[in-house]
């Protein structure tokens, strides 16, 4: 996969699950979400929008059928539990107690713990006195659920042939690491699928990372992603050969602004839409190989002017996100620059976006709207909840 805008052929997508129906007014924030989903409104969003990729003649592979089918490995299933159970939080007697439960529990109910959590009361039964399971709350959580596994983008991401797993910043997410790891260890479908990046290596999120063009990568570089993160990066893929240039670009560490993707997305082989107020603001650090396994950093200068240089294009066109300030800071909000391409000039957009998906077909790109009042709960579009697997090259 060597852009972001080659034909789709094949995407890792989550449905929603039993994960989000443990978000309460109490926990949503720590779990990053804005809201309380309508799960079974998000469910019948997301089915929509799986429809739509395969009407394009996309392969949609469904994560929890995928993590399902990794654990019945049985080495996959005793990395799963020992990924599920955490000795600080429970100690060592419940941890060992729930260890030996999840050992002799199926694959599909093993992946339903990974992914939507465990409270203390739905443990299995106490032997002998256990001062944690007594201090805490029945419906705290023994295992955390995973409600942003819905975005799949953030935590692998596929450079060329190649899938980087993510290293994620947030403590809510980073056990969604070790699903992925499992599923890409031990799936017959990535059997053959080679590393680009190690999870265990500094914070880098998929949402940060974008193929502008053929060895050309841009990072973000902000709230998820740390500048050792971008660096670990690029040394990788300069090592494996898979890219030439990374752009290193810094952005505004906030909740409105938590991935580049959330700014700027592609739409065309030359084209971007793009956050007004970022339009002018981004700039980008260079970083290219020396040629001796060292690299070298050049900048910042303006991000559109050192993207068109490293793609070797006279310019990136760019189509902003509504006319008037509010209108775009309410767009950018609902992610109207996060848009998913299936082909050069095509993409899914949330329909509420209603002038930044104006602006792009007046620009010439077919935009496939999708409903997303339940799915963008948690801020992601439809980018943020796909993890493209293969693409055709550009021509």
């Amino acid at each position: 996969m060597d852009s972001e805008v080659g034909p789709l052929r094949a995407v890792l997508l989550h449905r929603p699950g039993n994960e989000l129906k443990r978000l309460t007014p109490r926990n949503n924030d720590q779990l990053l979400f804005d809201s309380i989903p309508w799960v079974d409104r998000a469910q019948a969003e997301h089915d929509a929008f799986a429809d739509v990729l395969r009407s394009r003649g996309v392969e949609v592979l469904l994560l929890a059928d995928a993590l399902r089918t990794a654990l019945e490995d049985d080495r996959a299933h005793a990395a799963g539990v020992h990924a599920a159970v955490d000795d600080r939080r429970l100690g060592g007697d419940l941890a060992d107690s729930l260890r030996s439960h999840l050992s002799g529990v199926g694959a599909a109910g093993l992946a339903e713990v990974l992914m939507a959590g465990m409270t203390f009361e739905e443990l299995p039964s106490a032997e002998g006195a256990s001062l944690v399971r007594m201090m805490n709350h029945p419906h705290d959580f023994a295992v955390d659920p995973l409600p942003n596994l819905l975005f799949t983008r953030d935590s692998s991401a596929w450079i060329a042939d190649r899938v980087a797993i993510s290293s994620l910043t947030m403590p809510a997410r980073r056990r969604e690491t070790a699903v992925l790891d499992l599923i890409y260890a031990y799936h017959p479908y990535f059997r053959h699928a080679a590393r680009a990046y190690g999870a265990h290596s500094a914070p880098i999120e998929g949402g940060d990372v974008m193929l502008l063009a053929p060895g050309v990568l841009a990072i973000g570089v902000g709230e998820r992603t740390t500048a050792a993160g971008a660096e670990s990066l690029a040394r990788s893929v300069f090592a494996d050969g898979i890219a030439h240039t990374v752009l290193a670009v810094p952005i505004e560490q906030s909740r409105a602004t938590m991935h580049l993707d959330t700014v700027c997305t592609m739409v065309d082989a030359d084209a971007v839409v793009m956050y007004p107020l970022a339009r002018d603001s981004l700039t980008a650090f260079t970083i290219r190989p020396t040629g001796d396994g060292g690299v070298k950093v050049a900048g910042p200068t303006p991000f559109l002017v050192a993207a068109a240089e490293a793609m070797e294009i006279d310019r990136l066109r760019v189509i902003d996100t509504g006319l008037d300030p509010v209108t775009a800071e309410r767009e950018q909000w609902d992610d109207g620059n996060n848009t998913l391409a299936l082909a050069p000039g095509v993409v899914v957009g949330y329909e509420r976006n209603v002038e930044t998906n104006e602006r792009l077909e007046a620009a010439g790109i077919e935009v496939l709207p999708i409903a997303g009042s339940e799915l963008g709960s948690g801020r992601g579009g439809p980018r943020c909840m796909s993890c493209p697997i293969r693409r055709e090259p550009l021509r």
